[in-house]
């Protein structure tokens, strides 16, 4: 079983500019991630963009369902930014039922050393194997279809609804 992961960017692949004090973006920490975890799984890595989930726009949500639809595999993974996941999996699941998709992310950025992105991605790819055709937000250890979802701005933990 081939997995594809599209990268999205979002606070998963954020980095901090110590001179400024900003969060930025470079490169996907996806492949570093995942030879850590060691990781034997068949992945392919594509990244579309890098941009932060509340500047995704319509035309960007259009890319990553052309590469949904168009990619060979039929489990996929992308990492998202938290704040708009389940606007993108709405987009995803009106046009694509053929597959299954998880959006995953991370509330702590990768590089922070203490991020929960290590551990949402893990949940990711077992989620990906083993839930049937449908769009999913794999967060905080558990699943939810996309539509039965909300993230709790107080808490930093995503909810059934």
């Amino acid at each position: 079983m081939s997995i594809r992961i599209f990268v999205t960017g979002g606070t998963f692949d954020k980095e901090y500019n110590e001179i400024k004090g900003e969060l930025y973006f470079k490169d996907t920490h996806l492949p570093e991630l995942l030879k850590l975890g060691r990781c034997t799984l068949d992945v392919s890595i594509r990244t579309l963009m890098m941009v932060d989930s509340l500047e995704i726009t319509d035309s960007d949500r259009q890319l990553i369902i052309e590469n949904c639809k168009r990619c060979k595999e039929d489990r996929i993974i992308i990492t998202h930014g938290t704040d708009t996941m389940t606007e993108t999996g709405k987009a995803l699941a009106e046009t694509i039922s053929n597959k299954t998709i998880v959006l995953t992310g991370a509330m702590i950025p990768y590089k922070f050393g203490s991020s929960d992105g290590f551990f949402n991605m893990g949940n990711a790819l077992a989620f990906a194997q083993s839930l049937p055709h449908g769009v999913y937000v794999a967060m905080n250890g558990k699943y939810f279809a996309w539509n039965k979802v909300k993230k709790n701005r107080k808490t930093g933990f995503f909810e059934e609804v």
